[in-house]
């Protein structure tokens, strides 16, 4: 049903178009400004970035990125101090489906295809508290939520599939609250 494979450059503007019509300043969850050169930017790195075709059109992806990323948004920077992770953590996400393909089984595909190309490697990712939909699809992949943090006024969940879950409860969730300030500009 679903042609999963690595994005390429040509798939950059219908990428853009995709998390942009999710994007929480159009209604939708994701956080963070989704414009092409963003885009082209997150897609360049050295880390998979995988797509989902139906009927030739893009309608899913989910990105990753090394801890050591360059170009880090403010989320991501306090996902981190959040929850460090393992010592091979990379940040997962974001990750978007097309709302026509919600509920038909293509996240665990999407993380299925990123996991075959991260074998053992901790998946971070942070989900805003009130996108319900997200949080339970991703407990239903088997992460757990290890951390969570307040950027801005906003309250985010700080998820892990790693290992180094298991060591923390599920009441045991740590808890920070991180200021804006100027070194979380860009």
């Amino acid at each position: 049903m679903y042609d999963l494979k690595l994005a390429e450059t040509a798939d950059v503007d219908e990428i853009a178009e995709l998390l942009q019509a999710n994007s929480a300043a159009r209604g939708g969850a994701l956080t963070g400004n989704f414009t092409r050169e963003v885009v082209a930017g997150m897609s360049s790195n050295d880390m998979p970035v995988i797509v989902a075709r139906r009927a030739g059109r893009i309608v899913g992806i989910v990105f990753s990125a090394a801890r050591d990323s360059a170009a880090q948004p403010p989320p991501i920077k306090a996902m981190w101090r959040a929850w460090p992770g393992g010592p091979s953590a990379y940040a997962y996400g974001p990750v978007c489906i097309a709302e026509s393909e919600r509920g038909r089984g293509l996240l665990p595909q999407l993380y299925a295809a990123l996991k075959q190309r991260l074998p053992r490697r901790e998946a971070v990712l942070f989900i805003r508290r009130d996108n319900l939909g997200s949080i339970r699809a991703h407990q239903r992949l088997g992460m757990r939520e290890t951390a969570q943090f307040i950027l801005q006024g906003e309250h985010f969940a700080v998820y892990s599939d790693g290992t180094a879950v298991e060591a923390v409860g599920a009441d045991e969730t740590s808890r920070i609250d991180v200021l804006p300030d100027s070194r979380d500009r860009q």
